[in-house]
């Protein structure tokens, strides 16, 4: 047995590699998703009810708090497209290299923070 493993591993003091960081980050921002999903459903609930209700949600869109929710749940569903087309691309076998792994989760999260600024833009 090698008595020079690690025992005690701290992850806050490893320096992912970016393909890591992006992997880590597309799997945030699915769990994000899966959360933000009661959300939106209780907001199309509300949409639909009646016009008086329509308006009032409609209302409620306006509050600086919940434009801030709706741009992290686009910011979370931009990325994830992002990403996973990213994952699509790499099944065709392109950018399987080390290198190219660095170069698309480069990339995606480049492509991913044009997309989050313009979603921001269009809320606010």
């Amino acid at each position: 047995m090698n008595d020079k493993r690690p025992v005690n591993l701290d992850l806050t003091t490893i320096k992912f590699p970016v393909p890591a960081l992006a992997s880590i980050t597309h799997r945030v921002a699915g769990v994000a998703l899966f959360v933000a999903i009661p959300i939106l459903l209780w907001l199309l609930d509300r949409s639909l009810a009646s016009p008086e209700s329509f308006a009032q949600t409609k209302e409620l869109l306006t509050a600086p708090l919940a434009k801030l929710v709706v741009w992290a749940i686009l910011a979370a569903v931009l990325y994830h497209l992002v990403a996973g087309i990213k994952h699509l691309i790499m099944d065709w076998g392109i950018g399987e290299t080390l290198e190219g792994g660095r170069r698309g989760a480069i990339l995606s999260f480049a492509i991913a923070a044009v997309l989050i600024i313009l979603a921001g833009v269009w809320v606010w």
